[in-house]
């Protein structure tokens, strides 16, 4: 049986997310103010290694072996496996003083979504920022998902390691707000306006 951590990871290539995900996360970053940056949750690394050619200083995680091994096939000391039940970053990682984390299509897998939330805030220096991307969910798409019959794919509950949790920008703003954070900028990616496939929220730490 497969291991849901490992995600189907097989190159370090461009995940399909990114296609509609990158360019707007890459406008929410500033290489002057995001001075050291964790993903958490990297995959094979791809975001990392880019933002690594772009000149930014950036780290990554993840719980697979899998990504991990390919993700350091180009920028080694820059990724480590990690253990989100330890409340810990990896040994490697605990004296560095993280003022962005980004996490991309990660929170909808998690059982305990608010836990991880709790474990960025401790991550983070003072005033820090946390980007995140997931599925979109509203009103409207959710509507059309019913009227064409779509929640089963959608949803897709024979995807082993696939969502778990459907996000609204109120419930992930929610979340955010309850554990001392400042929701900044919004933005829809991917198809039409309310139609979006996933949505990016930052937040500044209070």
């Amino acid at each position: 049986m497969s291991d849901y951590k490992d995600y189907g990871y097989h190159s370090s290539a461009i995940t399909y997310n990114f296609d509609y995900v990158l360019q707007p996360l890459l406008n929410m970053l500033d290489i002057n103010k995001n001075l050291c940056i964790l993903d958490l949750g990297c995959g094979n690394g791809f975001l990392v290694n880019h933002l690594i050619t772009l000149g930014y200083n950036a780290y990554g995680t993840d719980a697979s072996e899998k990504g991990i091994e390919i993700a350091k096939q180009k920028n080694a000391d820059r990724f480590f496996v990690q253990d989100l039940s330890t409340g810990k970053l990896p040994i490697q990682l605990q004296g560095l003083s993280f003022n962005t984390i980004i996490s991309t299509e990660v929170i909808e897998h998690l059982y305990d979504p608010e836990g991880f939330i709790k474990f960025c805030r401790q991550a983070l220096a003072a005033k820090g920022e946390i980007i995140l991307s997931t599925p979109y969910h509203g009103y409207l798409k959710n509507l059309v998902l019913s009227v064409f019959n779509k929640w089963d794919s959608h949803i897709s509950p024979l995807w082993l390691g696939g969502h778990i949790k459907m996000w609204s920008r109120a419930t992930l703003s929610k979340v955010l707000t309850a554990n001392g954070f400042t929701v900044t900028h919004f933005k829809g990616c991917g198809r039409i306006p309310y139609l979006w496939k996933s949505m990016l929220i930052k937040a500044r730490l209070n």
